[in-house]
């Protein structure tokens, strides 16, 4: 992907991406991709980190051909700049430098491939605003994440490919200089150390900067510790992954530990919580494949070690099932699998999904309506429902199997939105019915006695920020099978329990699976040009939790997802995003 000159001035796109399609490629991406063929080391960067790195992205950052010109055309539909990754220069850069220029200062030295890793996953957030901001858009200085001293930097370290050892150790040189670094050793290896806790040097070949300690680690690994590369995990899934494949992003939730003062739930937060989502407590590999008009991500994950949480992945199949008799209009459609042992996580993955977008739904906002105080409206019932305490247990998770999310309508006088949950015994789903009533009035909510037609038990609740009454009802489907309902009003129940038509004779289900290919049937679509409509018939495409992404919802049209299993040691969930053209 050939860096240019700098992009002319525009407005200010979004700080924040909004979901994992764009957090996992910029994330990827990180060491920027430069012009033409360079001879390196041809080595995987992953050869000098260390094995217990929760986190690892690796990139081809010099593509050629084919991968070149698609990954340019994916760059620019997102961003909308003419060379997308020119910012990410600023990771290389340190304090005091002079802004970077590809042509003079990198392309000399920068070989073929680049990774980065951090040291714990509390690190991830650093990296991930670092990239939002250079490729998407933010303040005009960009810096390196790993400089800032203790407690402000991520530790961890960026591992670039070199064609010139000696070119490569000048630039180093230079930008150690600028930063007022001074020249220390460890273990043998000399590298320079500035104030700040950032470090730069050679090792093998590999151009090296981070915090001091993930320089350290580099070190330790190439003197004979345990290294990625040779890990068997991130072996298998290396395998398993798509050739054409631009950059990937490794997880591996067992190697993260808590540091001091860090609590568990602090660390589901933001990427981690996505990646958990996606591959629960397994080991997981992301790939970006971008083509001209979509961007897939492979979320790969390992089968194993048994009983270990596996996230989206692990009901992607009945998930499938689910969405395929969800109602035929729907622009919204998720399907999951037995929630009775996922649903906490899946209000905690779609937290982490809101925090990356900047929106932060921790309390019910008053007054206006707005985003956060609908995004704690749903999600209030959610928790209540996924709860893990023995009376939610009991009360709730007993009788859960799938589940299905659904929103059609055009506008929002035609607008239906529900959760189903479907029932394995149809007595204590509609006892739920009023024992999630009072769990919400404990939570501030008021109840009311409805009628909702084709429900065997129903009331109405009022929840803080939600302009509508959520109306929870449990009855029989059309098929026959109980089922226990969220709905956006009495229309929004109907719709669940009794569907006109199903999505599985849609021709958008037709076309969200060959979008996927491989044989894989859709377990998740999303029309995005409707959902903007819906926002701004309303305003909320001004409210601040989403005006600065709306830009970059616009460059997407759709979201299409689902899974399959790929032999007896991995699975796969592919992530499909349409793109607008650049010019578009």
């Amino acid at each position: 992907m050939p860096f240019g000159q700098s992009p002319p001035p525009r407005r200010r796109a979004i700080a924040h991406a909004l979901a994992p399609i764009a957090s996992a490629l910029t994330l990827a991406v990180l060491a920027g991709c430069g012009s033409s063929s360079t001879p390196g080391t041809s080595a995987d960067p992953a050869i000098v980190v260390p094995a217990s790195a929760p986190l690892y992205a690796g990139a081809t950052v010099r593509p050629t051909g084919a991968q070149q010109t698609t990954a340019l055309a994916a760059g620019r539909a997102l961003t909308h700049q003419a060379d997308p990754y020119l910012r990410l220069l600023g990771a290389l850069q340190t304090p005091g430098s002079p802004a970077l220029s590809f042509k003079r200062d990198v392309a000399p030295w920068l070989g073929p491939h680049a990774g980065v890793f951090v040291t714990s996953v509390g690190s991830s957030g650093a990296l991930l605003s670092l990239v939002q901001q250079g490729l998407l858009g933010g303040s005009s200085t960009i810096a390196s994440p790993f400089a800032g001293g203790a407690g402000a930097a991520a530790q961890g370290a960026i591992v670039l490919d070199t064609s010139n050892e000696a070119k490569a150790r000048s630039f180093l040189d230079a930008q150690a200089k600028r930063a007022g670094a001074h020249a220390t050793s460890y273990r043998g290896f000399s590298y320079q150390a500035a104030s700040g806790g950032l470090a730069l040097g050679i090792v093998r070949r590999f151009a090296v900067i981070g915090s001091e300690a993930g320089m350290h680690s580099v070190i330790d690994t190439e003197l004979g510790g345990a290294s990625l590369e040779h890990a068997s995990g991130y072996q298998a899934l290396l395998a398993s992954a798509p050739a054409q494949a631009l950059a990937h992003l490794y997880s591996n939730p067992a190697s993260s530990t808590s540091s001091a003062g860090t609590s568990q739930a602090s660390q589901q937060e933001g990427l981690a919580g996505v990646l958990a989502l996606l591959g629960g407590a397994r080991e997981a590999n992301v790939s970006v494949v971008p083509n001209a008009s979509s961007i897939a991500l492979d979320a790969d994950t390992l089968a194993h070690p048994a009983g270990a949480a596996g996230g989206l992945l692990s009901s992607s199949a009945q998930g499938a099932g689910t969405l395929a008799q969800l109602p035929g209009e729907s622009w919204l459609a998720v399907g999951l699998g037995n929630v009775a042992t996922t649903l906490a996580a899946d209000v905690q993955g779609l937290r982490s999904l809101l925090s990356i977008a900047g929106a932060s739904p921790e309390a019910p906002a008053s007054g206006t309506l707005n985003l956060k105080g609908l995004f704690e409206g749903l999600f209030t019932p959610l928790a209540a429902l996924g709860a893990d305490t023995p009376q939610a247990r009991q009360d709730f998770q007993s009788w859960m199997g799938s589940a299905g999310i659904f929103a059609e309508g055009a506008s929002l006088l035609e607008l239906k939105a529900a959760v189903e949950i479907e029932s394995s015994d149809p007595a204590r789903s509609r006892a739920a019915v009023a024992q999630l009533g009072a769990q919400l009035r404990k939570a501030g909510g008021s109840l009311a006695p409805v009628a909702t037609g084709g429900a065997e038990a129903a009331i109405g609740a009022r929840l803080p920020g939600l302009p509508v009454v959520l109306e929870i009802a449990a009855g029989r489907a059309s098929d026959g099978h109980a089922e226990f309902v969220l709905g956006l009003g009495e229309a929004s129940v109907g719709a669940a329990l009794d569907p006109p038509s199903a999505l599985s004779g849609a021709a958008s289900y037709g076309a969200a699976g060959a979008a996927l290919g491989e044989g894989i049937k859709p377990s998740i679509m999303f029309d995005v040009p409707t959902f903007l409509s819906l926002l701004e018939a309303v305003g909320l495409s001004e409210d601040p939790t989403i005006s600065k992404f709306v830009p970059y919802l616009r460059t997407l049209t759709t979201l299409d997802g689902g899974g399959r299993t790929l032999g007896t040691q991995a699975q796969r969930f592919r992530l499909v995003a349409g793109l607008t053209p650049a010019g578009g």
